[in-house]
């Protein structure tokens, strides 16, 4: 059992809260059995180092069953030793380190996909993990990161995703005119969406949502800039019926996703 917590083993791994770390050795932390779970069915071959402690392995026997499927050993630690691994107040008993595994664009591509988010500038966690969950639930293909978006494997990303991190393709560090470019050979139609843009509604009965697309999402206080609006062949809007100044990245971006999903498959 670890029980050290300023142990070099136990600060190799809190080191990975920040993306200097995470770059160099490229790996990331999952903390708690949700993630951990996620990974062991979708990705078990990622996670380098399982640590938990005595009490959440014996509460969780189904994560310890899948762990021991998959050839997961777990090494138990103290409380203490989780605390100072982990980036949350409470890690819930469980924390894994594990293999970054982003897609290359080009195999993104390759792939005829149908549906994917393209997020420019995006820089909080909650809102790229929110997106990315939302992506996973519309069914889209994929999820491409430009510009300086925030690193998908940020600790509050991975928690935003619940797990669907593990469950798309992930591209990291594109250059937006170059995944424009791959998405129009590919077959899909760059949708902006923009509060300078169309009314969604009427795209939406004019049947262009149910074509191709790639969904771009920009920054959550300037949106999208002109140079990267002028890439995209629609710039679309979302109505306001009430009287919210507007909506949160997210949420919006979740909305138009859905509205593509559903218009897909019609």
């Amino acid at each position: 059992m670890l029980e050290n917590p300023r142990s070099p083993r136990v600060r190799a791994v809190a080191k990975l809260t920040k993306r200097s770390a995470r770059t160099e050795t490229g790996l990331f932390l999952l903390e708690g059995p949700q993630a951990v779970r996620e990974a062991l069915t979708y990705g078990p071959g990622a996670i380098v180092d399982l640590f938990v402690t005595p009490t959440s392995w014996e509460k969780h026997a189904e994560l310890r069953d899948m762990a021991e499927d998959a050839g997961v050993e777990a090494e138990y630690v103290t409380e203490s030793v989780l605390a100072a691994m982990a980036d949350t107040v409470t890690p819930q008993g469980l924390i894994a380190v594990a293999r970054q595994t982003p897609t290359a664009v080009k195999d993104i591509f390759a792939a005829s996909p149908r549906l994917i988010a393209i997020c420019e500038e995006v820089r909080d966690p909650g809102n790229l993990g929110t997106i990315i969950r939302a992506a996973d639930a519309a069914g889209a293909d994929a999820v491409v990161l430009t510009g300086r978006t925030v690193d998908p494997y940020n600790p509050k990303v991975v928690r935003s995703t619940t797990g669907s991190l593990f469950h798309l393709p992930v591209s990291v560090g594109g250059d937006l005119a170059d995944v424009v470019q791959r998405a129009h050979a590919a077959g899909l139609q760059i949708l902006a969406a923009d509060v300078k843009g169309d009314d969604l509604l009427a795209a939406r009965a004019e049947g262009v949502l149910a074509q191709p697309s790639g969904w771009l999402f920009g920054n959550e206080a300037r949106g999208l800039a002109d140079e990267a609006l002028e890439l995209a062949d629609r710039v679309l809007k979302l109505p306001i019926f009430g009287r919210a100044e507007s909506l949160n990245l997210a949420t919006a971006a979740s909305v138009c996703l859905y509205e593509s999903a559903f218009a897909q498959r019609a």
